[in-house]
């Protein structure tokens, strides 16, 4: 699981997040699954979206290149969606690099049980008025 920086979470919500890369955080300890039902278990909701987002790297170590793939598919992940769930990994190997291609799936966190997207956009279009 990613989180971004500023994702606001339920009280008492204890997760050990390690920075990952300029916007996100990596929550390694924990499944989607087991993320949402803490959420719920706290009075919020954790947001199962479609959107899905696949990126390929090219480095010279499988370890690089799968870092690479995944910060690049986390930059895809629209603004206004808070998390995003690790779906798959693959890497192909080459004589002196690799290519890996990770999928992730936006997710949000929110208090709110309705998708607020458009009415924060709503307010944005509005302010600029």
């Amino acid at each position: 699981m990613f989180l971004r920086n500023a994702c606001l979470l339920p009280d008492g919500l204890e997760l050990a997040p390690k920075h990952f890369g300029e916007a996100w955080m990596s929550v390694e300890e924990t499944t989607s699954a087991a993320l949402d039902l803490k959420v719920r278990s706290a009075g919020w909701n954790f947001i199962w979206l479609k959107d899905v987002c696949s990126r390929f790297a090219v480095a010279q170590t499988e370890t690089v290149a799968v870092a690479k793939a995944i910060d690049r598919a986390l930059k895809t992940i629209k603004s206004g969606f808070n998390a995003a769930e690790f779906d798959s990994l693959r890497v192909l190997r080459f004589p002196g690099f690799r290519v890996a291609k990770v999928t992730l799936h936006a997710r949000q966190i929110q208090q709110d049980p309705l998708l607020s997207l458009s009415r924060e956009k709503t307010i944005r279009q509005l302010a600029v008025w």
